[in-house]
C-alpha cells in the first residue's frame, strides 16, 4: 500500500514539474495562464490560457522522449477533453473570442518542451 501511495506521489510531482514547464513555454510565447489543472464535472485540464482571444486548452503529456509524450494523448483522452473543455467554457463565457482549439505540450526527461498547436479537433 505504501509503496502505491509512493508511486502515485511520483507521478504527481513528475507531472507538476512538467506542466511548470509547460507553463513556462507559455508564457514566453506571450500566453496567459488562466487556469492549472481545473476540475469540471467531465474531468480535469491541465492548463488553459489566451492569447489574443485564441483560448487553447492545453494538455502536458511527459514521457522519456518528445515522440513518446506526442503519441500518449489517446482518442478516449481527447474525447474527454473536449467534454471538459465545454464545461469550462459554460462556467467562464466571455473567453475565445479569435476562436478554440486543443493544445499538445510535450515535455521529455531532459525537460525539453515542444508545443503542439491544434493537435486534435472535434469531430
Amino acid at each position: 500500500m505504501r509503496r502505491d501511495r509512493a508511486l502515485r506521489e511520483a507521478a504527481d510531482a513528475r507531472g507538476r514539474l512538467a506542466e511548470d514547464r509547460a507553463v513556462a513555454a507559455l508564457q514566453a510565447e506571450g500566453w496567459t495562464v488562466l487556469g492549472r489543472r481545473q476540475r469540471t464535472p467531465a474531468g480535469e485540464l491541465d492548463l488553459v490560457a489566451e492569447r489574443e482571444g485564441l483560448l487553447a486548452f492545453v494538455e502536458v503529456k511527459a514521457r522519456a522522449t518528445l515522440r513518446d509524450a506526442a503519441f500518449a494523448l489517446r482518442p478516449m483522452q481527447q474525447a474527454r477533453l473536449l467534454a471538459a473543455a465545454e464545461a469550462w467554457m459554460a462556467a467562464h463565457p466571455g473567453h475565445g473570442a479569435a476562436g478554440v482549439r486543443f493544445d499538445l505540450l510535450v515535455v521529455d526527461a531532459a525537460g525539453r518542451t515542444r508545443r503542439i498547436a491544434d493537435a486534435f479537433r472535434q469531430e
